[in-house]
């Protein structure tokens, strides 16, 4: 089959283009690289059955082939980009939501939208079902991004009863893994990028906070199984063990020594309390549910981590061609 995938340049994104080659579908990709990266897929650009344009979904797309399947990723999924970028963020969920959608019913394509665990915002249920209809500040820093996703889901259903377009939701919990970005405010690349500098854990609050920490491989395939599924209504996918972000630094400090600190900051406007995904749903309809431990997924993203920062070093470290030659730089 032929699949479009927004946000294909993304850390989840770039994750689905891999398993779909694997299987043997085409794939478009499109990205307007704000926050997607280009290295996440430069292993697929020569690939035959793999095409990439650099597009904005917030502008619509004139397609020559016909799509079977519409995956909508494009977001600015991380606290950094997402409050550097709010209008940016709004408009992916509204309007891109509705290019991608449009796409999907001229094509007579099936369409996924990934959503968020933020739909829920501060929940007042745990763990979330997706029956809980949340508790959220609509007006607040992080508004942006929580409405953006619920305005998506609200589009999409309409679609869905106006177009009867087959429709799948995705709310997707914390996941993790090789090709996050270092720098997006996230607490599993934050906390690796401190200690693999030797700079103390952030922890905002008292950390009794509380995460759950999907591996993205396990992500994919609930995706994938969901595309294919009949289920209109919201799904949640994510891994229920849930954990205090204390409990999760420490387990950072057990990988890297005592020497890595923990240092507390003030916690940040509307950060969620609690964040645990009930995902009997999930158990139920697709027959999904997360297998890789948090102590495997973390070493292979440390794993990871510690190969992006040494190549980061190195470049640093190499002599510019000026430098070599003895000039000086102006």
């Amino acid at each position: 089959m032929r699949y479009l995938l927004s946000g294909a340049a993304g850390f989840i994104g770039s994750h689905l283009c891999d398993r779909l080659i694997e299987k043997g579908h085409e794939v478009l990709a499109i990205d307007n690289l704000i926050t997607g990266h280009e290295e996440n897929i430069e292993h697929l650009l020569s690939h035959p059955q793999f095409r990439f344009i650099e597009h904005d979904v917030c502008v619509p797309l004139n397609l020559q082939q016909g799509i079977d399947r519409v995956f909508h990723l494009a977001s600015l999924a991380s606290p950094v980009d997402y409050l550097a970028h709010p209008i940016e963020t709004l408009e992916s969920g509204s309007t891109g939501t509705r290019n991608m959608l449009e796409i999907a019913v001229k094509n007579k394509a099936r369409f996924l939208l990934t959503s968020t665990s933020e739909c829920y915002g501060d929940p007042l249920e745990h763990p979330q079902t997706e029956s809980y209809w949340g508790n959220v500040n609509p007006v607040g820093l992080r508004s942006c991004y929580d409405e953006s996703k619920r305005y998506a889901e609200a589009l999409t259903m309409a679609y869905h009863r106006t177009y009867a377009v087959r429709t799948n939701i995705a709310r997707i919990f914390n996941t993790y893994g090789p090709r996050m970005a270092l720098n997006d405010g996230r607490v599993v690349p934050a906390f690796i990028d401190q200690a693999l500098h030797g700079m103390p854990l952030t922890v905002f609050g008292d950390g009794s906070q509380t995460r759950s920490f999907c591996f993205v491989s396990d992500l994919a395939d609930g995706l994938l199984r969901l595309s294919e599924s009949d289920e209109r209504y919201p799904v949640n996918l994510g891994n229920p063990v849930e954990m205090t972000i204390l409990e999760f630094a420490q387990e950072i400090q057990s990988r890297f020594g005592d020497d890595v600190k923990i240092e507390y900051k003030p916690l940040p406007s509307d950060d969620p309390r609690l964040r645990q995904p009930d995902i009997a749903k999930a158990k139920r309809l697709l027959g999904w549910e997360p297998h890789v431990s948090l102590r495997e997924g973390l070493g292979v993203t440390i794993d990871y981590f510690r190969k992006k920062v040494g190549e980061r070093e190195l470049l640093r470290l190499e002599p510019r061609p000026d430098q070599q030659s003895g000039v000086m730089a102006s």
